[in-house]
C-alpha cells in the first residue's frame, strides 16, 4: 500500500514533512504524499506523487476505515466517562460523613494529648510519590504530563536535598520508571485496572502506611490528574500524609483540596454535533450530631478513621485519574476522527483531479488521432 506521511490516527493535527519513499505493494516503486507548511504554519493542498489510482483509492478506503475506528472508541470513552463520574460521585457521601466524625472528634479532642501515628509531623528527610498514570495509551499527553510531573517534582526535591521514592500507579508510569532504575527509586508498582475498587485502593494504602508509619519516608504525595471537564485535567500534587486531625487534605502549596461540588458531565447534541453539558451536583449528606460520649480510647478511635480516609482519599484519586484518562481518550480519538476525514477529503479529491486529467488526456488522444485521419 502507498505510503502517506499525513498519519489519521494522529492525536494532534500535524504538518506532515517528506518521507523517504517506500516499495509500493502494487507497483513496485517510490510512493509518497506532501502536505507542504502555509505562510501562516497551516497545511496546503495535499500533493501526491507517483501513486496510481489504484493505490489511492486503496489508501481512501484505508483512511475511512481507521475513522470508523477511531469514532467508535470515541464513544466507548464517552461512555466509561460517565461510569467513572458517577462512581466519584457515590463515593462522595461516605468522605463527607467522614469528614464530619474527624472534625467532631477533633474539636472534643482540643487540648488533649493525643498520638496518632498518621499525623505525625517530623522532618521531612525523604517524600514517597504515588504516581497515578493509564494502563493504556492512546490518550493523548495524558500520561506523560503526569509522568513529566513526577519527574519535575523529584527534582525539585533533590535541589531541597530531600531524597524521594516512588510507587507507580498504572502500567504506562510502571514501564517508564522501571527503565530508568538508575535514576529513581522505584517502591512497588501496581495497575490502575478499569474500574478502580476499595480492595485495590487498601493494598495501595498498605503500602503507604508501612512506609510511613515505619519511618521510611517522612511524607507521601500523590501526583494524580484531577477531573476538570471533559476538556481539561489538572496534573496536581497533593499531600496524603501526614493528614490532620479534621480530614483536610491540600497541595503542597497550602492550598485546600475542596470538592464540596462536583458536576457531572454529559454528551448531548446540537445542530448535529456532539456538545458537552456540565451541571453541578451537591452531594447531601446526614447531619452529624457533635454531642459525643467515648466509649473507647480516643487514641484508638482516631486509629480506626484516618485509615480509612485515608483510603477513601487514595480511592477518589484513582477515580479521577481513570476519568481524566478516559476523558484524554475521548479527546485523542476525536482528534483522530477529525484527522481522517479531512485526509479522506484530500485525497479523494486529489484522486478525482487525477482521474478528470486522465480522462482528458484519453479525450484529447482520440481527438488527435481522428483529426490525423
Amino acid at each position: 500500500m502507498a505510503s502517506l506521511t499525513m498519519s489519521a490516527m494522529a492525536v494532534k493535527p500535524t504538518v506532515a514533512t517528506p518521507l523517504a519513499s517506500k516499495k509500493s505493494a502494487f507497483a513496485g516503486r517510490g510512493v509518497a504524499a506532501v502536505a507542504p507548511k502555509t505562510a501562516t504554519g497551516g497545511r496546503a493542498s495535499l500533493q501526491v506523487l507517483a501513486a496510481s489510482q489504484k493505490e489511492m483509492r486503496d489508501r481512501i478506503s484505508s483512511v475511512n476505515s481507521t475513522k470508523k475506528i477511531t469514532e467508535a472508541m470515541k464513544l466507548v470513552a464517552a461512555a466509561k466517562v460517565r461510569r467513572a463520574q458517577d462512581a466519584v460521585i457515590n463515593a462522595r457521601p461516605f468522605s463527607e460523613s467522614l469528614v464530619k466524625v474527624l472534625f467532631a472528634i477533633n474539636t472534643r479532642l482540643a487540648g488533649e494529648d493525643v498520638d496518632v501515628p498518621l499525623c505525625d509531623v517530623r522532618p521531612v528527610k525523604t517524600v514517597l510519590l504515588l504516581v497515578c498514570t493509564g494502563d493504556r495509551g492512546l490518550c493523548g499527553g495524558f500520561n506523560n504530563f503526569i509522568i513529566k510531573k513526577a519527574e519535575e517534582r523529584v527534582a525539585e526535591l533533590k535541589t531541597q536535598g530531600v531524597a524521594a521514592k516512588l510507587v507507580t500507579i498504572g502500567k504506562k508510569g510502571s514501564v517508564y520508571f522501571k527503565r530508568r532504575k538508575d535514576q529513581y527509586d522505584l517502591v512497588k508498582t501496581f495497575d490502575m485496572g478499569q474500574a478502580p475498587k476499595t480492595e485495590e485502593a487498601q493494598a495501595i494504602a498498605d503500602e503507604v502506611y508501612s512506609e510511613f508509619v515505619g519511618e521510611e519516608v517522612d511524607k507521601v504525595e500523590l501526583v494524580y490528574s484531577r477531573f476538570v471537564s471533559l476538556i481539561n485535567s489538572d496534573p496536581s500534587i497533593q499531600t496524603l500524609l501526614p493528614l490532620s486531625k479534621e480530614g483536610e487534605i491540600c497541595d503542597v502549596n497550602g492550598t485546600c483540596v475542596d470538592a464540596q461540588n462536583d458536576i457531572i458531565f454529559s454528551l448531548t447534541t446540537e445542530d448535529g454535533k456532539f456538545a458537552v453539558k456540565g451541571e453541578p451536583v451537591e452531594t447531601e449528606v446526614a447531619g452529624f450530631e457533635g454531642v459525643m460520649q467515648f466509649e473507647q480510647d480516643p487514641n484508638q478511635i482516631l486509629d480506626a478513621l484516618l485509615p480509612l480516609y485515608m483510603n477513601s482519599q487514595i480511592l477518589r484519586a484513582l477515580q479521577e485519574s481513570l476519568a481524566s484518562e478516559l476523558a484524554a481518550r475521548m479527546n485523542a480519538m476525536s482528534n483522530a476522527s477529525d484527522n481522517a476525514k479531512d485526509l479522506s477529503k484530500r485525497l479523494t479529491l486529489e484522486y478525482n483531479r487525477k482521474r478528470q486529467a486522465k480522462i482528458t488526456a484519453e479525450i484529447i488522444e482520440l481527438v488527435a488521432g481522428a483529426s490525423a485521419a
